[in-house]
């Protein structure tokens, strides 16, 4: 296994444990979550919503098939969230200190850049959406 191949596993992993570890706190309608999603002005739909296309994003992204799939998805996710962030809930959500949106810029470059690794696949992947 190549070392590019080891580094885009590593990223696309990330990934995913981020999206799943807030699974709970979507799920679960966990008051941070809860506020979050209300300040959105999406409560709750948008919350549950997120978390199952969070939940399918991280199975398409670890899926060697899909990883393409995955990796657009978790790039379109986050940037909403980093736009969430500046435009309507601030960067640092309930004292925590920033540590949400640490992790949205985390998902940020971790989905860039794949990316620009697999550019082949992807321009062919978009040809194929026809978004070219």
């Amino acid at each position: 296994m190549s070392s590019s191949t080891i580094f885009s596993w590593v990223l696309r992993i990330l990934i995913a444990i981020i999206f799943l570890q807030t699974l709970y706190f979507k799920f679960t309608g966990h008051p941070d979550a809860v506020h979050i999603f209300s300040e959105l002005g999406v409560e709750p739909y948008g919350r549950i919503g997120l978390g199952v296309v969070e939940l399918i994003t991280s199975i398409l992204i670890l899926l060697p098939r899909t990883k393409i799939y995955g990796i657009l998805i978790s790039f379109g996710i986050i940037l909403g969230a980093i736009g969430s962030h500046f435009m309507v809930i601030g960067t640092e959500v309930k004292g925590d200190g920033g540590v949400l949106f640490i992790l949205a810029l985390v998902v940020f470059f971790a989905s860039l850049i794949p990316m620009f690794m697999y550019k082949i696949e992807l321009t062919d992947t978009l040809k194929k959406l026809r978004f070219n």
